[in-house]
């Protein structure tokens, strides 16, 4: 990777990092935090939080796109953001058990890093 991409790719993925930790909150931290509310609370609540999620994603997704990232680069590292994101969310915040079938999901996500990422 040249130095402006490098730049640009470490911008994007700490960008994406950050939407995620919020999109992840929005999606899941209501089943732990207002599992006493109705659905419609938990709703607007989960849409504010994911509105953050979006003032970070929306420019990490320009931001790698303008310096060559291509779309489909652009998907498959979000989801391997969101596994690495996701899977400490499940086992420390939410308490949910490590299962092995996070390992071969990572697999998998690794597989397609590489298909999607050669030259």
């Amino acid at each position: 990777m040249s130095p402006p991409l490098a730049s640009a790719f470490a911008t994007t993925v700490g960008l994406l990092v950050a939407s995620n930790l919020f999109m992840t909150l929005a999606w899941y931290g209501h089943l732990k935090h207002l599992n006493d509310r109705s659905w419609l609370v938990a709703a607007l609540i989960s849409w504010g939080i994911a509105s953050f999620e979006y003032l970070l994603q929306v420019p990490a997704n320009r931001i790698g796109f303008g310096a060559g990232i291509t779309l489909a680069q652009l998907k498959v590292t979000q989801e391997v953001i969101t596994l690495a994101v996701f899977v400490p969310f499940a086992v420390l915040y939410m308490q949910q058990p490590l299962k092995l079938d996070y390992l071969w999901a990572a697999l998998c996500l690794v597989g397609a890093v590489y298909f999607i990422f050669r030259a």
